[in-house]
C-alpha cells in the first residue's frame, strides 16, 4: 500500500459519494491535500430521506458549515449530482412529491449560476466545463432520480430485477436528447460522465442501470459512437471497484466505470457479489476517488483512496 502519488502533468479530479454529514467524515483534509482540480459529487451527498423541503436544505447548510468541508470549498470547485437519499425518497424516481423543491435546494447548496441552463428546466442534469492549457474536459452530470420510472421488484431475496426490455426509462425523453447532443457536439478532449448508479456492473440486485437494460445499452452504444473519449464515474454502492468494458469495434479504448462509494458509507461487511467486468478489488472501507488524466499520453489512472492519502487500489488506462 503507498499513499497518492503527486500530480506531475496530469489532469486531476477527485469525486466520492455517499456522505452522511451527521457521522464523522475522516477524507476532507485528505481531499484538500490531494492537488485536484475540482471535487464532483457522485451523488447521497446528504441523507435526507425526507419530502419536508426544509430538512433537506438544513441538512445542506450543515455540511456547508463543517469547517473542513468549508475548507475543501475553498480550495476548489465542487460540483456534481443527486442520488437516492439527497433527492429525498429511498430508491425514488418521477413520483417523488417534491422533486422540484428539492431540485433548487440542491442547486443552492452547488451555487449553480442563476443563468445556467440548467436553472430553466426539469431535472438536475447539466454540464461543465474543465480546462488546463489547451484541453478541456467535459463533466456530464445525469439525472437519474427526476424522470426515471418504476422499478420491477425482485425475486429470492433480491431487490430488483430488470424490466422487460424497453419497458421504462432512466433519463427521460429530454434528458437523453441533451445527452446525445452534448456527446455528439462535443469538442473536448475527454469526456466524464457522472452517473449516480453504476453502468457497468449489471447482475447485483440493486439499483443499477441494467434494471432498464435497453437503458444501459442505449448509453453503452452513444458512448461506443462518440468521437470523443469517455469515463463513467459512478457511486451509490457503499463499495468502490473499477469496472472495464474491453474495446469493441467502433471504441478503440477500453470503457472505465469508476464507482466510488463512499464517503461515510462503506459497506464492511461485504462479501462478494458478481461483476465480470471488475478490475482488481472491491474497496470495501470508506474512501474517495481519483481519476487523473494525461492528456499527452492518453492515458488515465484511477486511485481508490482511503484515510491518510492510502491508495487502496488503482488501475491504468489508455485512451
Amino acid at each position: 500500500m503507498h499513499t497518492l502519488p503527486s500530480v506531475e502533468d496530469q489532469f486531476r479530479i477527485s469525486f466520492g459519494s455517499c456522505n452522511n454529514h451527521l457521522e464523522p467524515n475522516y477524507l476532507w483534509d485528505d481531499l484538500v491535500q490531494t492537488e485536484a482540480k475540482a471535487f464532483i459529487w457522485g451523488g447521497d451527498i446528504i441523507y435526507a430521506d425526507t419530502d419536508d423541503v426544509s430538512k433537506i436544505e438544513q441538512y445542506y447548510n450543515e455540511l456547508s458549515s463543517i469547517e473542513a468541508y468549508a475548507e475543501l470549498a475553498a480550495k476548489m470547485p465542487i460540483s456534481g449530482t443527486w442520488d437516492d437519499h439527497d433527492y429525498g425518497l429511498n430508491d425514488g424516481g418521477s413520483e417523488f412529491s417534491i422533486k422540484a423543491q428539492s431540485k433548487e435546494a440542491l442547486f443552492s447548496f452547488l451555487n449553480v449560476p442563476a443563468d445556467d441552463p440548467s436553472r430553466n428546466r426539469e431535472g438536475v442534469y447539466r454540464k461543465q466545463t474543465l480546462t488546463q492549457g489547451n484541453y478541456t474536459v467535459d463533466i456530464l452530470h445525469l439525472d437519474t432520480r427526476y424522470f426515471r420510472s418504476a422499478l420491477t421488484e425482485g425475486t429470492g431475496g433480491k431487490r430488483y430485477q430488470p424490466n422487460p426490455y424497453g419497458q421504462g426509462t432512466i433519463l427521460g425523453d429530454a434528458q437523453w436528447q441533451w445527452l446525445e447532443q452534448n456527446i455528439t457536439g462535443s469538442n473536448s478532449d475527454l469526456i466524464v460522465i457522472n452517473s449516480s448508479i453504476q453502468l457497468l456492473s449489471a447482475e447485483h440486485a440493486f439499483e443499477k442501470w441494467n434494471n432498464m437494460p435497453h437503458e444501459r445499452d442505449r448509453l453503452i452504444e452513444l458512448i461506443d459512437s462518440s468521437a470523443i473519449p469517455v469515463v463513467v464515474i459512478s457511486g451509490d454502492r457503499h463499495i468502490s471497484e473499477f469496472s472495464v468494458l474491453p474495446r469493441s469495434e467502433t471504441r478503440s479504448y477500453p470503457l472505465l466505470d469508476f464507482t466510488s462509494s463512499g464517503l461515510t458509507h462503506a459497506y464492511r461487511g461485504f462479501s462478494g457479489e458478481p461483476n465480470p467486468l471488475r478490475v482488481n478489488s472491491v474497496v470495501s472501507v470508506v474512501s474517495f476517488g481519483i481519476l487523473d488524466i494525461d492528456f499527452r499520453n492518453r492515458g488515465i489512472k484511477g486511485y481508490i483512496v482511503g484515510d491518510q492519502l492510502q491508495v487502496l487500489e488503482s488501475v491504468q488506462l489508455e485512451f
